[in-house]
């Protein structure tokens, strides 16, 4: 029986019996909390609620709090036993590394995306990790890797060397391709069972609704080349009118005038707004950092897509518009990313779990955002039904 078991006998439900059975078990910087506000989140809608939040610190912490039970992870940030039980904060083991001998970089399980960004660019090096900067690297790596740099670079599960990984059995093992099939799951499945310790040009095209069917029109002709990624949103100018938009946000990892000339098609539509200039590499997140706040109530919902309709779109709009009439819930969004998969279809369609990378070409999201807990039912009806459409 491994000491992590011998918790569950010992009254644990007691903060006194936890601190005894398991404070001394922890690295000297490691804590334990009994408030489930301990462990902020991203969203509070249908969050857990643990009664015990234990803030690690090592790889080894993980394992002594690790019961041989159900356990969940989510975006590399925390893991929850036994919901509204126990919860392991991540966010100690954020230590990023980088190695000129081999150009690899090696980061802890609670680093965030700035974070890892942070030590690329001051090595002058780039790894497609994905969108928001808040994000966890290692969830969001393991679910698979969408990145406005994977036309360059691939998905962020083709880009990993190895991976230290905590089993549910309470064990520390190191996974690489040697390791077939555990290595081939866990580059698409990995948070499921397991937790695993240049300049650019972009900005803002704002257009006028009655350009939405020439706008999704041209996107879905467009060629994606290996720089280029694309988003397209439906969102609001915020407070106080909550005025419905649609924006364009174009992004080129190359010059601006190449990335002009790649997004034309886009460009001839005559936004009524432009804002488009080079940015750092740090800062080509930026955009989505409103998105990051902890708190708040934001049931999401995504679909993955093989082209764009036209019609669809004009009707995603138009119940985008209704919804949103309610300023309660005027920062939701629905927004479609479109990237090049390109080197990404360099890898077999097999070669990890990850399962679209021939099949899908645009990933379209519903974004809610309220803070009303009876607004529930309205933003659950309205993400299911654009994603149904």
């Amino acid at each position: 029986m491994s000491k992590a078991q011998n918790m569950q006998g010992q009254g644990t439900s007691n903060p006194a019996n936890i601190e005894s059975a398991l404070g001394h078990l922890l690295s000297k910087n490691a804590s334990i909390s009994y408030l489930s506000t301990a462990a902020s989140r991203w969203s509070d809608f249908k969050a857990p609620m643990p009664g015990t939040v234990v803030n690690v610190a090592t790889a080894y912490d993980v394992l002594e709090t690790l019961p041989r039970t159900k356990w969940s992870a989510w975006m590399g940030y925390n893991i929850s036993h036994w919901p509204k039980r126990y919860s392991d904060q991540l966010r100690g083991l954020n230590e990023v590394k980088f190695d000129h001998n081999d150009s690899t970089m090696t980061f802890g399980g609670g680093s965030i995306i700035s974070e890892v960004m942070k030590v690329a660019d001051a090595n002058g090096a780039q790894i497609p990790l994905g969108n928001f900067n808040c994000v966890g690297v290692l969830g969001a790596i393991l679910g698979g890797g969408i990145d406005h740099m994977m036309g360059l670079y691939g998905l962020s599960v083709d880009c990993l060397v190895t991976l230290d990984l905590n089993t549910a059995e309470g064990t520390l093992i190191k996974v690489d391709p040697h390791n077939e099939e555990l290595w081939w799951a866990l580059r698409g499945a990995g948070s499921n069972f397991c937790i695993a310790n240049r300049g650019v040009w972009t900005g803002s095209l704002v257009f006028t609704e009655d350009r939405i069917e020439q706008i999704v029109a041209a996107i879905n002709d467009l060629y994606l080349q290996v720089p280029m990624y694309l988003f397209l949103y439906f969102a609001t100018s915020g407070a106080p009118d909550y005025t419905p938009t649609v924006i364009v946000s174009p992004f080129y990892a190359e010059s601006a005038s190449d990335g002009k000339s790649a997004f034309a098609s886009i460009l001839d539509i005559g936004p009524v707004v432009t804002g488009l200039q080079v940015y750092p590499y740090l800062q080509s997140n930026y955009a989505n950092d409103a998105l990051c706040g902890k708190g708040g109530r934001k049931p999401s919902y995504g679909a993955g897509l093989g082209q764009l309709v036209p019609e669809t779109w004009r009707a995603i709009w138009n119940e985008y518009t209704e919804y949103v009439k309610n300023p309660a819930v005027g920062n939701s969004s629905v927004f479609v990313e479109c990237y090049s998969f390109e080197t990404a279809k360099k890898f077999h369609g097999s070669s990890s779990f990850y399962p679209f990378r021939l099949t899908v070409k645009y990933i379209a999201l519903v974004n809610n955002q309220y803070t009303d807990a009876s607004l529930d039912e309205a933003a659950e009806a309205f993400g299911t039904k654009v994603r149904d459409l």
